[in-house]
């Protein structure tokens, strides 16, 4: 019976009988028993109403913040991040080794997207960049001189999650629209400040080359 079974110092101890862990994992192996288990989460709280276009898609939000700081060549249109600094909002860290790294990743992924993943299409309407392959991504040499991430103090999600965490994902990846907004303020000191820079996303140094040069004509 399950009550008579107990796991300790790497032993299974089976009412009177006991064998190693190792051994445990091996008899059942062999005997074609699984020792794995799966669940499903439903996130509660959350409904929308498409028609009405109403409801709560969410069960709770994170925040974020970041200022970045770029050097631009106003010649050829090439750039580089010096600094960037995050503030990001992940509640109640479970692992804040993991929330950093998170936060970090999706804030260059995000760098990628907005200056430098260019998409294309030939003459036949097919897509030419549509792998790694073919389009440029983020590398070490992209990522910010001096990148500073912090995690909010401790902030408890007001929501009952677990130890009243919130998750990272997606939502950094969104902070790195300071680093295309510090290009265009680049752009735009070359001339004028008060000015609204014709930059498109990505802001490759071909794109931001030719917005400087429609700036100064």
């Amino acid at each position: 019976k399950a009550d008579n079974i107990e796991f300790k110092d790497n032993q299974v101890i089976l009412g009177d009988k006991t064998m190693s862990f190792s051994d445990f994992i091996d008899l059942a192996y062999h005997n074609r028993v699984s020792l794995s288990s799966t669940g499903f989460y439903s996130t509660p709280k959350i409904f929308y109403d498409r028609e009405k276009a109403s409801g709560r898609p969410f069960f709770y939000f994170a925040y974020g913040a970041c200022v970045s700081e770029v050097v631009l060549d106003t010649l050829t249109g090439e750039y580089r991040f010096l600094r960037a600094d995050i503030l990001h909002d992940v509640g109640h860290s479970i692992n804040p080794a993991i929330d950093l790294g998170q936060v970090e990743g999706a804030f260059i992924q995000g760098l990628g997207w907005l200056t430098m993943e260019e998409l294309w299409w030939d003459k036949a309407g097919q897509l030419k960049t549509h792998a790694p392959s073919t389009y440029k991504i983020p590398t070490c040499r992209d990522i910010p001189l001096d990148l500073r991430v912090e995690l909010m103090p401790d902030v408890s999600n007001q929501e009952d999650t677990i130890y009243r965490s919130k998750a990272v994902g997606e939502p950094p990846f969104m902070l790195a629209i300071s680093g295309w907004l510090a290009i265009k303020d680049a752009v735009a000191a070359t001339v004028n400040n008060n000015v609204n820079v014709p930059l498109n996303c990505p802001a490759t140094p071909e794109h931001v080359l030719m917005a400087i040069q429609k700036m100064r004509s």
